[in-house]
């Protein structure tokens, strides 16, 4: 595969990885309405994800074989992943979810850290980029006047953002796995977080099926699964490889500004012009990195 082959389709993956994230309003709105708990969505999500993305291997004839050395990693990983979720979403219980987003936006600038402490320079062109969407999701995420901004709040969602940002980074960097295929990572993720998430609820006493009554929350479980968890994370690891975890990073924008546009066009929630201003500073920030990538780069 030619280098612009090869960024073709990490742009394509990066962006496709970020709307997909940007659906979980859709699925997952209407499952907390219904009073499903956080704790049982998330495991379905990822367990329903590991069922499916297991059966897709299988009749592909594909190996799910790993060695000693490498369930280590992969263990990580999951748990990383799982993380992030568990994170944000305790982060809820103390600052607004738009807030919450900005602060979990924060993990370009992780990324971006993390790769100069290992010695790989993202071009200007990337910082500049990071730095204009991060000004972008704070613009439209940030909250009304008068609502109270609790400090453990934003630890918490900064938390969520660097769990997210070490993912991506070793996915990208790790020359363990650097052989397997981005669905054995994801399988193999999502399963560590499925477990993770059962544990915590047996821990919590919340019960497993909890508010899961009909077919429509039987549906929007399979939809959180497929979309936002197996679909994201498969494109999100091959943008990674593909162009680079901090270029990724930035594609990560059409997270919040996909779960925007579902709020508005799905929710009826209002669109307000500083998040008018916010998308078009996003979208102008993504089409720079774009438009300038011909330009020499150390990554």
């Amino acid at each position: 595969m030619t280098h612009f082959q090869r960024t073709l389709v990490g742009f394509a993956a990066g962006t496709a990885a970020g709307i997909s994230y940007g659906l979980n309003p859709l699925f997952g709105k209407p499952l907390l309405d219904g009073g499903v708990p956080v704790l049982s969505m998330l495991f379905f999500r990822y367990a329903i994800s590991v069922i499916l993305l297991g059966a897709w291997m299988a009749l592909r004839r594909e190996s799910l074989r790993i060695t000693r050395r490498e369930l280590p990693l992969l263990i990580l990983l999951g748990a990383l992943f799982a993380g992030s979720s568990v994170f944000l979403f305790e982060s809820y219980k103390f600052i607004p979810s738009g807030l919450a987003t900005t602060f979990v936006y924060l993990y370009p600038v992780f990324v971006a850290v993390i790769m100069v402490l290992l010695r790989v320079y993202p071009k200007w062109q990337v910082w500049v980029s990071i730095a204009a969407t991060i000004g972008g999701v704070v613009i439209l995420s940030w909250p009304a006047e008068g609502v109270e901004i609790h400090w453990i709040g934003t630890v918490l969602a900064s938390l969520s953002a660097l769990c997210y940002a070490t993912y991506l980074v070793i996915v990208n960097r790790s020359k363990l796995i650097s052989h397997l295929s981005e669905r054995l990572i994801t399988l193999y993720a999502l399963a560590v977080g499925a477990v993770a998430f059962l544990v915590y609820m047996i821990v919590q006493g919340t019960p497993v099926t909890q508010g899961i009554d009909t077919s429509a929350e039987v549906l929007n479980l399979i939809g959180l699964a497929v979309f936002p968890t197996m679909t994201a994370m498969l494109t999100i690891a091959l943008s990674t490889r593909m162009i680079g975890p901090a270029k990724t990073s930035v594609l990560g924008v059409f997270e919040p500004v996909t779960g925007i546009l579902v709020g508005t066009l799905v929710f009826h929630e209002p669109l307000t012009a500083n998040i008018l201003v916010g998308i078009a500073i996003c979208i102008a920030a993504v089409l720079f990195m774009v438009i300038t990538e011909n330009a020499p780069s150390k990554q």
